[in-house]
């Protein structure tokens, strides 16, 4: 492919308005996805009130980009609380905060939207030249048609969340350390830690580019000069500690070089001293030494620790079985799942060229690699299997690998370049006919978005983002009454966008105390009528297990409409007993914190006769009779709790027995 300069430029601004476009149309579209609230007040909050407490498992960059716009709005703004603890807080407030302010129109939140956007235009575009310098202006342009109809990063592209920005800082910061490795210049020095900064405030993964940066290090002492190694070495080792102090730098800049979380006055509700305390003592040697010095913000300090906290309970929903732990064997599946077949197989067909040798630019590869094996890797082991967009940088790594093995492949012979060609393609139309519900997106050797929540969960298929389409639905079904079991309930709130459906109970309507929202509702034994069903909760991706999975009993049903590919509309006849009793134990517990005591005690006791096998309800009712008193009727029905805890498999009772055997100690 010879064009000219002119061509070339032509080229890549009518792939960046085709990027726009899509993302602007599927942001326009989609209603709040699950944690896009919180990280936008938190956002507002830094710029206004200069408090990093609200959001600290996340940094600050991508939050202060997408709330820029916002600056110059008058806005409601809640009193911010400091007896909640800190993502109740962040939740609970960015809902009301949105909901005041934008409403459904989410005029607001499509500024935000497009603000973050920004992030995605940028990754582009350093794909593009990071091609160009490592392979040429074709396996660039390759590159960057690839990512543009990418599902993955097009689905995420314009989310007011860190990972399309995580992506674009990691794939920056790799690129800037080649450049200085390639023509060493103290410029070049300072954009390699600057990059490197950027990417440490956009998420807490940014410091595996650590391990990279070394890894890389040695692959270049190991090809230096006999004679010249260790020069090499000490230079390159001189270089990474630069990186590492500016990049520090950068990131005290974004917290306004303030080691305390919340301003003067305000407190963390959790201390970092407690909030460490579940990690190993050695994590909180580590963790408690660096804030003792003041290395790293209070902020950030936090964030880290949540990571860790959060790796330890997600439970992992795969092949349609829900495992209470994470398994290592989880990306790679989902890899082959989420990623188009064109994309697979243009990388398969690259390291076939690597292996063969028709692809031998051994340094610009390996920068490919090492980052790719080392965040696969790390992935692999975190335990924290919720979704192919914490894999996001593979995916642009993918992109430039290809449009390398293309060019190399296709300067071979026309044959080659004729299948290269149809793999592209294929990626492209792929992506297209899934358009605009890119989250959902699997490819067809998986049977396709309609199939995915069979397979998997969590944001590889619902994130919440469906409420538009089904308000829309709603219209056009006026007179139909429906209950919703929404995945994002009570994060994100169905009555601001107009929908009348009542509330089904799952494992999140009861997080934050949510009266004040509607709440959990008490759900008839038997629903005549119309189910709608979030992909999240009817797969039971939050259950430690599937056996507590309240809609069990949908899994086996067509739905008769799909809704974005992730809500699912059914008709007939239902029966909810395990629902029924969930949600009267939920209420039941509502009415304890309210000190309802009879309440409560009447709630609990209508769920148990509903299903006694449903543990929430058997606990719930031990709660609400202890309160009132009634110490044998506790005993009883936290004993009838913990033996229905003690059937389910070994690795999801940790999530009830220890708590229901303390209960019992006690009385």
């Amino acid at each position: 492919m010879n064009l000219s300069k002119r061509w070339i430029w032509i080229i890549v601004a009518l792939l960046i308005v085709v990027q726009v476009a899509q993302f602007a149309y599927v942001v326009h579209r989609e209603s709040l996805t699950w944690d896009e609230d919180d990280h936008m007040f938190a956002g507002y909050e830094m710029w206004k009130a200069g408090d990093y407490g609200l959001n600290p498992e996340h940094p600050p960059l991508v939050k202060l980009l997408a709330t820029l716009p916002l600056l110059g709005e008058k806005m409601w703004v809640p009193t911010v609380r400091q007896d909640r603890d800190f993502k109740t807080e962040a939740y609970q407030d960015g809902r009301e905060w949105l909901a005041r302010n934008d409403g459904a129109g989410q005029r607001l939140v499509f500024r935000m939207r497009m603000a973050a956007g920004l992030l995605a235009i940028a990754l582009s575009l350093v794909v593009f030249f990071a091609t160009r310098e490592w392979f040429g202006a074709s396996a660039a342009l390759i590159a960057l048609v690839l990512v543009v109809f990418e599902p993955n990063i097009l689905g995420h592209s314009a989310l007011v969340t860190t990972d399309v920005g995580v992506t674009l800082f990691f794939l920056l910061s790799v690129y800037a350390f080649y450049r200085y490795v390639k023509q060493p210049s103290l410029l070049r020095l300072a954009l390699a830690g600057v990059a490197a900064g950027l990417l440490l405030a956009t998420k807490h993964s940014g410091i595996l580019l650590a391990p990279m940066l070394v890894l890389l290090i040695a692959y270049e002492v190991f090809v230096a000069a006999k004679g010249t190694r260790g020069r090499t070495a000490l230079r390159l080792s001189g270089a990474f500690a630069a990186v590492v102090v500016i990049g520090v730098v950068v990131l005290w800049a974004f917290y306004g070089f303030r080691y305390a979380a919340r301003p003067a006055g305000m407190a963390l509700t959790t201390s970092l001293a407690d909030y460490v305390m579940p990690l190993s003592h050695f994590e909180q040697t580590g963790v408690m030494t660096i804030a003792h010095l003041h290395l790293l913000p209070e902020s950030y300090l936090m964030g880290l620790v949540d990571v860790k906290r959060m790796a330890q309970f997600y439970p992992t929903f795969i092949l349609g079985q829900q495992i209470p732990h994470g398994v290592w064997w989880y990306f790679p599946i989902v890899i082959t799942m989420k990623t188009t077949l064109g994309l697979l197989g243009l990388v398969l067909l690259s390291f076939f060229a690597i292996l063969t040798r028709k692809l031998n630019k051994a340094r610009e590869v390996t920068y490919i690699l090492v980052p790719w094996i080392v965040y696969l890797a790390v992935a692999i082991l975190s335990g924290m299997n919720i979704g192919s967009r914490h894999i996001l940088p593979l995916y642009a790594l993918a992109a430039i690998l290809s449009g390398a093995g293309v060019v190399a492949l296709s300067a071979k012979s026309k044959a080659w370049a004729w299948v290269c060609g149809v793999l592209i393609a294929a990626h492209v139309v792929s992506a297209l006919v899934v358009f605009p519900n890119d989250i959902a997106y699997a490819n067809e050797a998986w049977g396709g978005p309609k199939n995915l929540h069979n397979l998997l969960s969590d944001a590889n298929v619902d994130w919440g983002q469906q409420l538009i389409s089904v308000k829309k639905w709603q219209d056009a079904h006026p007179n139909e009454e429906c209950w919703f079991a929404y995945f994002a309930y009570p994060e994100v709130d169905t009555a601001t966008y107009g929908i009348r459906c009542h509330h089904l109970p799952t494992t999140d309507t009861l997080w934050q105390g949510t009266y004040a929202w509607g709440g959990p509702e008490a759900t008839p034994p038997v629903i005549h009528g119309t189910v709608l069903m979030s992909a999240g909760d009817l797969s039971g991706c939050e259950w430690p297990t599937g056996a507590l999975n309240p809609y069990q009993n949908f899994l086996g049903i067509e739905p008769q409409e799909y809704i974005d590919d992730a809500v699912f509309v059914y008709r007939g006849t239902f029966d909810m007993k395990k629902a029924a009793a969930l949600s009267r134990a939920q209420l039941a517990l509502l009415s304890l914190q309210a000190g309802r005591m009879q309440e409560a005690l009447t709630l609990a006791r209508e769920g148990v006769a509903m299903d006694p096998t449903v543990i929430d309800a058997q606990a719930a009712l031990g709660d609400a009779a202890n309160a009132n008193g009634q110490k044998d009727e506790a005993r009883t029905a936290w004993t009838a709790a913990l033996n229905e805890a003690k059937k389910l498999e070994a690795g999801a009772q940790p999530a009830y027995v220890p708590g229901l055997e303390a209960k019992l100690s006690k009385l």
